[in-house]
């Protein structure tokens, strides 16, 4: 492993005589420290494996055994990573979290269908597969939404204690999340986390914020860690190490790898179409998501304008006008210009309305100087 890195702004690192594998222990013994309460997120990923093993090895020196792990099951899962978690929660230095209860994910699979609603009690019969016995399968925590869930669980769960997530989060993925975990504290001297409820004492950590890629398989080749084996066969199927992802198979950073399901899951691949609407007509569409601007378009965004009108439905189009709205100031007679209008169209062809993937571009530092010129220019919206 490398010595760490503290990313102190966009360019800047601090090099120590530490590696990252160090230093992150050190992070979650100072977690251990501060909080009673500590529970590691897990969603299989690689990421999230190195902040469960590392957690556990501080957990294991500090006698706090079991540890709690959190899994929020969004239902259309990966079977790999359901057999990875199986084998996780059934550790017995592990006290299982798994969440298996009615929520709402977005649906970037459909145009038409916005939604997919995990679990739902009154349709067993659909769900992709059964519920665990280990699982928690009510949800009393006032709300369906998955990003809600987190800040609920815990208060509804421990109003009362301070409590601390663990997260495997790096900023190496996202420009944005690197500026996030590095220019302001969160809890006392550390920036690398974020206040789940700052009244109740309830934080988030991301210990691994500096790790890179490399830094994470290394650590898991190098201490022969369990893995999610989906790793192998997406690698197998030419997806790069910066490409892959383990995550619910309709999420519109994860979509393309649904090109793969039928070859590596064909089982789960016949659910997911009988149950999300939509997901057949990605893998088929996604052959054909143009690299060059259509013969009958003059540019990319008369293209961008012809799939808002035609592809969307009314019911999300004022979002994705809105952003348009912002994009075409913030980068009109910028040289990103083109660049932007290929994302919009990328987000109409993914139905992302939720904008993930318009938020992230606007956010990587060499987009930046180019929204600055809007203010400094005074750029007006495009003829």
């Amino acid at each position: 492993m490398k010595d760490i890195r503290i990313k102190t702004d966009n360019s800047q690192k601090i090099f120590l005589n530490k590696t990252v594998y160090e230093e992150s222990l050190d992070r979650i013994r100072y977690v251990f420290d501060e909080f009673p309460n500590v529970v590691v997120c897990f969603s299989g990923g690689k990421d999230s494996t190195v902040c469960l093993e590392l957690s556990l090895i501080v957990a294991k020196e500090k006698g706090r055994l079991p540890l709690k792990v959190a899994f929020i099951d969004q239902e259309a899962e990966w079977q790999c990573t359901i057999n990875y978690m199986r084998d996780v929660m059934s550790r017995s230095d592990i006290e299982p979290l798994w969440y298996q209860m009615p929520i709402k994910i977005s649906n970037n699979c459909s145009h038409t269908e916005l939604w997919h609603h995990c679990w739902k009690d009154d349709e067993p019969e659909r769900w992709l597969r059964e519920k665990e016995d280990i699982s928690i399968k009510e949800n009393k925590y006032g709300t369906d939404r998955f990003y809600d869930l987190f800040t609920k669980i815990f208060a509804t769960e421990y109003p009362d204690t301070k409590s601390a997530y663990i997260g495997g989060v790096r900023g190496e993925e996202s420009p944005s999340r690197q500026m996030a975990m590095t220019c302001h504290a969160t809890y006392k001297y550390i920036t690398w986390g974020k206040a789940t409820d700052k009244k109740k004492d309830h934080y988030t950590f991301y210990p691994i914020y500096d790790w890179s890629v490399h830094d994470v398989w290394k650590a898991i080749g190098s201490n022969e860690w369990k893995y999610n084996r989906l790793y192998d066969y997406l690698y197998q199927n030419g997806r790069g190490l910066y490409q892959m992802r383990v995550s619910n198979v309709h999420h519109e950073t994860a979509i393309e790898d649904m090109l793969f399901m039928q070859e590596i899951e064909k089982d789960t691949w016949n659910k997911i179409t009988e149950k999300i609407d939509g997901a057949n007509t990605v893998k088929q569409m996604f052959k054909f998501v143009p690299k060059q601007l259509p013969y009958m378009f003059d540019t990319w965004t008369e293209y961008r304008d012809y799939l808002l009108e035609h592809l969307v439905i009314d019911e999300v189009k004022p979002v994705f006008e809105k952003k348009f709205e912002y994009y075409d100031k913030a980068f009109y007679q910028t040289p990103v210009y083109e660049r932007a209008m290929k994302k919009c169209v990328s987000a109409l062809l993914r139905n992302d309305y939720c904008l993930t993937t318009l938020d992230n571009f606007q956010k990587t530092p060499g987009i930046f100087k180019y929204n600055r010129l809007r203010k400094q220019n005074g750029f007006d919206k495009r003829d």
